[in-house]
């Protein structure tokens, strides 16, 4: 079975009017430019441009301010395609300047290549674009990408704000930079100690760091730190020191994004009892820890006593009923302390 199709009949007044110049002209030049990129307008500036140290006499090329008031842009956009030409030429991509005239046609290499050596913004000409381009180089994106973040740095901001990954790259990047610029150290500290919310945190953090470094002397080095503040160069027990490696593990088997302050918490926690035992089991640890304490404790109230003055104000003005009372009971604490110590020595206090 067939089909009969009937075709509207053609007539002069329908039929396709005739293809413009000027429509197969864009056409031609858009299908060069979506085959080769910026290349095409690169090959322009280069058999056109005259390179430096020409003189006009010597090639009928023009300066790069000449083709742009030709071309009707800035010389400095004009320089940024000479500039990306004369780098593809160094690697060998695409012929000197020297080697092309007006009008000469080369193959070209594809499009994605192009922005490899093409650097669209101006920025990228002042130390501060150099700087950024090579980062960019060294991280494996084009520059271009890294430039346009710089120069919308509102933008980077609402993608920090909205994006937790983007959020920790750039988290990542500032502890990078905080290494080699030591006045981002200061600023940012500030920072910190001005905000409440991240001064506990970096208090909170700071503890559980301290608390895992216990753990970890112990289990590394045999090293017991004591309730009285004691660091004993010993070899710690064998139950005590796989205690601390068990708890270790622990701690080091924990994701990035994982809170540690709880796993630190109970490791110190279980560390320190552990210590107090072994201290406890050995007479000679427990008469030199409490030995320890007192003395800690000696200094401490020796100091605070040391600070009371009466330099600055009138004692008969200044004078409490409280404060006599409190210095007497003080005193009687002192002598009892010492009445006690100098009987533990053997030597009985005179009579008085």
């Amino acid at each position: 079975m067939t089909l009969a199709i009937d075709l509207p009949e053609t007539s002069p007044e329908t039929s396709p009017a005739p293809l413009s110049d000027l429509v197969a002209r864009d056409a031609r030049e858009f299908g060069v430019y979506a085959r080769t990129g910026g290349w095409a307008f690169g090959l322009m500036v280069a058999r056109s441009v005259r390179p430096g140290g020409q003189s006009a006499d010597e090639t009928p090329k023009v300066s790069a301010k000449e083709f742009a008031e030709l071309a009707g842009c800035s010389a400095e956009r004009v320089m940024r395609y000479y500039k990306a030409w004369d780098r593809a030429a160094d690697d060998g991509l695409v012929p000197h300047f020297e080697e092309l005239a007006p009008g000469q046609e080369v193959e070209l290499p594809d499009a994605e290549v192009w922005l490899t050596y093409y650097v669209s913004r101006s920025s990228a000409g002042s130390e501060r674009g150099t700087a950024i381009a090579e980062a960019a180089e060294a991280e494996g994106i084009r520059p271009t990408k890294a430039l346009e973040v710089a120069e919308n740095p509102t933008a980077l901001r609402a993608a920090i704000l909205a994006d937790p990954s983007t959020a920790r790259a750039a988290r990542a990047a500032l502890l990078d930079r905080l290494k080699e610029d030591p006045d981002l150290q200061i600023e940012l500290a500030r920072d910190v100690v001005r905000t409440d919310d991240l001064k506990k945190a970096v208090a909170t953090e700071s503890r559980s760091a301290d608390r895992i470094g216990y753990v970890r002397q112990i289990a590394e080095s045999g090293q017991i730190k004591t309730p009285a503040g004691q660091t004993l160069t010993l070899d710690a027990p064998a139950e005590l020191r796989q205690e601390a490696e068990r708890h270790l593990s622990l701690l080091d088997e924990l994701n990035d994004d994982e809170d540690a302050g709880e796993w630190a918490s109970d490791a110190y926690d279980t560390m320190k009892s552990l210590v107090v035992e072994t201290v406890e089991a050995d007479p000679e640890l427990r008469v030199q820890e409490r030995r320890t304490k007192f003395y800690s404790s000696l200094q401490r109230a020796t100091k605070v006593f040391e600070e009371l003055t009466f330099d600055d104000v009138d004692a008969q003005e200044f004078y409490e009923d409280d404060m006599v009372q409190q210095l007497e009971e003080l005193q009687q604490a002192i002598g009892s302390c010492i009445t006690a110590l100098r009987g533990a020595r053997g030597t009985a206090p005179e009579a008085g």
